[in-house]
């Protein structure tokens, strides 16, 4: 299984030039994934989180409604980002972090030292919007 990424200022696990693609997919696999537009509506502190993060609410529109996920992003401020567009995968089922249940992944770009880069759809994309 997959390690969740981490931050590494001095080894820079994440560099393009170094980092050895993963394994080959059925595409069977990739397809099952929900992933849906999203739109933050909320970011509260997360102290309890190991390593600093926010609780995140997103709007996913009105079949999913509002869902909260936990996410190692505070290299944004809290009002950057409110109202900010973002893609998620809704599907991965719910977990605990820290007491707190996250019940989505927001997808992001990793910067060398593993400092995620929220991905952001192009504009005109309601809450809710499959990605495909």
């Amino acid at each position: 299984m997959a390690e969740p990424h981490r931050i590494d200022l001095e080894g820079r696990p994440y560099d393009p030039s170094t980092f050895r693609p993963k394994p080959e997919v059925d595409p069977a696999t990739f397809f099952s994934l929900d992933l849906r537009v999203g739109r933050i509506v909320g970011v509260e502190p997360f102290p309890e989180a190991r390593e600093p993060a926010w609780k995140i609410a997103v709007d996913l529109g009105p079949l999913l409604g509002v869902r909260w996920t936990s996410a190692k992003v505070t290299n944004y401020g809290q009002q950057e980002l409110v109202g900010r567009t973002v893609v998620a995968a809704v599907n991965l089922g719910p977990k605990r972090i820290a007491g707190f249940v996250s019940e989505l992944l927001l997808l992001g770009g990793l910067e060398p030292d593993g400092t995620v880069r929220l991905l952001a759809p192009d504009t005109g994309l309601p809450p809710g919007a499959p990605v495909a």
